[in-house]
């Protein structure tokens, strides 16, 4: 998704609010569980049968939106795929480690005049939740050409390469080769046009992948399934080397099956594990190379998908051993500044996961509160965040109401020309019918929300 921006100050007011979902996946392909399908003997299978139904566009939505193939089924860019010879090879990609000070490379500067503290110089918080709120330093776009912003989501693949150090946790792969260096993917359910018929279960395409018996349903296409992230990344790169965007607004769902490999609150904010480091080396940075800030926010499987205690502090903290991931809070907000073109835009980073965080008994397979798959014990307190899998639901919906009070506050407070809000969860998914939404377009000023997690493009 390219979102060009330009100073259109007398048509602001007679704009309608204009959502943006994306998806960057040339498949509705997620990624696996911290339980490794060819690892876990009996226990996978129980969990493949569970997975059969665990597919969030069936869940979020009756009736297909967008392409004529179907929801999930096979996508535009697949058919695209086939037809080119864009397939991925290493050499396409760099695994260079990025210095703070990249982003002066591409006409960007950060200016912290006003601010209480310049966060980027400060350093990280000594929990995930003490930057709350607070404004990251203003990003300067020089330059009076056309400005393009890239919007993306759900982008993350899973790093089946490495065994996490922590002994209750397994490879991140679902089947025979995930565990090869670079990204994979997790095969999902299919369904008919209508979403009317499962046409393809997750046991079946687990067996496309293992060159078993392959269902004709399925539709499985070697060089296509096989490599998601990666096409979807050729795409976006080559893009973006036409386009030359200066940030990138990131949604969330960073990491499948349930984000850092680790523990929350078992690394210091100041310091990355080895798990950080080897998810962020193979999925992100060799990925997606490059010094454009990533403006990013948390999705529901960045907490672990179905539990809430995976290292979600750790994508925060990775803000201060990177020139370009800018996280330093589950909700904050980025100001951007374009002297020579005479418009400003707020970006407002939002945490929407209170609309996966149920109570424990509901919903065990789209649930980070789930008492069936959050571990005995499960606890975030000494980081700031929920103490048990039964504070877990109270934990997110106060995160969500201090948050909704602070939007409204800072909204009102705008001056800016543009005002942004960027989040996982989609416009519907306010806890009001949409309510709260019109209230932030009608009464706020909202110009444009870009949000992720059903895996499909809608405008």
């Amino acid at each position: 998704m390219v979102l060009s921006l330009r100073s259109y100050p007398a048509m602001t007011s007679l704009l309608a609010l204009l959502v943006i979902l994306i998806h960057t996946w040339a498949l509705p392909a997620e990624s696996t569980p911290q339980t490794s399908l060819v690892e876990a003997g009996a226990n996978g299978s129980t969990y493949s049968a569970a997975l059969d139904g665990d597919n969030e566009c069936a869940a979020d939505h009756a009736k297909p939106l967008a392409l004529d193939e179907g929801r999930c089924m096979l996508s535009a860019l697949q058919h695209r795929a086939l037809s080119t010879d864009s397939v991925f090879t290493a050499s396409s990609v760099s695994t260079k480690h990025h210095a703070i000070g990249g982003a002066e490379r591409l006409s960007i500067t950060y200016n912290a005049t006003g601010l209480p503290d310049d966060l980027r110089r400060k350093g990280p918080p000594s929990t995930p939740l003490g930057y709350d709120g607070m404004t990251w330093p203003t990003m300067v776009v020089e330059g009076k050409e056309p400005t393009h912003v890239f919007a993306i989501g759900d982008w993350g693949g899973m790093d089946g390469g490495f065994m996490p150090s922590e002994d209750s946790r397994f490879r991140v792969m679902a089947y025979h080769g995930g565990m090869e260096p670079g990204p994979h993917v997790f095969p999902r359910s299919r369904w008919n046009k209508d979403h009317s018929a499962m046409i393809c279960s997750h046991k079946q395409f687990v067996a496309c992948f293992n060159k078993e018996a392959c269902h004709p349903g399925c539709g499985f296409t070697e060089g296509v399934d096989t490599q998601p992230q990666q096409l979807v990344a050729n795409a976006f790169n080559g893009r973006a080397r036409l386009k030359q965007p200066k940030y990138v607004l990131n949604v969330g769902d960073n990491f499948y099956w349930g984000g850092v490999e680790k523990t929350c609150g078992t690394t210091p904010m100041s310091e990355l594990s080895f798990e950080a480091e080897h998810q962020f080396n193979t999925i992100f940075n060799s990925m997606y190379p490059g010094d454009v800030p990533w403006v990013s926010a948390l999705g529901n499987h960045d907490y672990g998908g179905w539990r809430f205690d995976n290292a979600w502090d750790q994508q925060i903290a990775y803000t201060w051993h990177s020139a370009r991931w800018i996280m330093p809070a589950p909700y904050y907000m980025v100001p951007v500044h374009y002297p020579d073109q005479g418009f400003s835009a707020d970006v407002f980073m939002i945490d929407s996961n209170v609309h996966d965080a149920k109570m424990p008994y509901l919903d065990s397979e789209h649930n980070i509160c789930s008492s069936k798959h959050n571990p005995t014990g499960a606890d975030c307190s000494a980081v700031g965040g929920p103490a048990s899998v039964g504070e877990c639901h109270d934990f997110f919906h106060d995160l969500w109401k201090k948050q909704k009070h602070w939007l409204e506050q800072k909204l009102s407070e705008s001056k800016a020309t543009w005002q942004i809000m960027v989040t996982h969860f989609p416009c519907g998914e306010d806890g009001e019918s949409q309510a709260w939404y019109r209230r932030l377009r009608m009464r706020y000023g909202l110009d444009l929300m870009v949000t992720g997690h059903r895996h499909d493009q809608e405008l």
